[in-house]
């Protein structure tokens, strides 16, 4: 199975959870055992991939700005593509530069997913049921990538994916085990960094840089 095997359910559940007008997001960069597979929430509107009329590739964070300071700062995404994307309008995007910028996503060994791909206009809240319908889809995705380490945002995610009662702010630097088929994955909850969890933004920095330095360096 390929990670394109898995668009067509997903677009099935954009239809039931997501916004009309909208296309899924899926996922992007290294699809071939990268160190770390980071897990994020869902997807919005404000990424222009989720148009219709966009052709390109459909991956998280397209045409937005402040998870990418996220990435910079943790040394997994280069200064010049870091400074190109600052310096753009979100319309400014095009296929060529969105490529570009996965491709230095993939050259630093990360991969970058949605618990939900379901698109909404907003960023309205989704509920655990609508969440966990899309967990069978990400297991089977981890387990094509096959990462080293997973990264995991926030108490919701966290919580769905690993089946227990998650508060990041109680356990950061901790892992968890997360069983798919024979392989077993070491998971790290960390605090969301963006939109509303955007004053944590710093101490996701802290906890991903110290959790790259003990476990994908050491």
């Amino acid at each position: 199975m390929q990670l394109k095997d898995l668009n067509k359910e997903y677009d099935k559940l954009q239809k039931k959870y997501g916004s009309a007008e909208l296309d899924s997001i899926y996922n992007g960069g290294c699809e071939k055992n990268p160190d770390i597979c980071f897990v994020f929430m869902n997807p919005t509107g404000r990424n222009l991939a989720s148009e219709k009329s966009w052709k390109g590739r459909k991956s998280p964070w397209i045409s937005t700005k402040n998870i990418w300071k996220l990435f910079y700062q943790v040394e997994l995404l280069d200064e010049n593509i870091y400074k190109q994307i600052l310096d753009k309008k979100p319309k400014d995007w095009d296929y060529d530069f969105a490529d570009e910028v996965y491709k230095n996503v993939s050259d630093n060994k990360i991969f970058i997913t949605n618990l939900g791909k379901c698109t909404q206009i907003d960023a309205r809240p989704l509920t655990d049921e609508v969440l966990s319908s899309y967990l069978k889809l990400l297991e089977k995705e981890i387990d094509i990538v096959n990462p080293k380490i997973i990264i995991s945002f926030g108490n919701q995610v966290s919580s769905i994916l690993l089946d227990e009662k998650i508060s990041v702010s109680q356990c950061r630097k901790k892992s968890f085990i997360k069983h798919i088929g024979s392989n077993e994955y070491k998971v790290f909850p960390v605090y969301y960094p963006v939109g509303n969890g955007i004053f944590n933004m710093d101490k996701s920095i802290e906890d991903i840089k110290w959790i790259i330095e003990n476990y994908i360096k050491g």
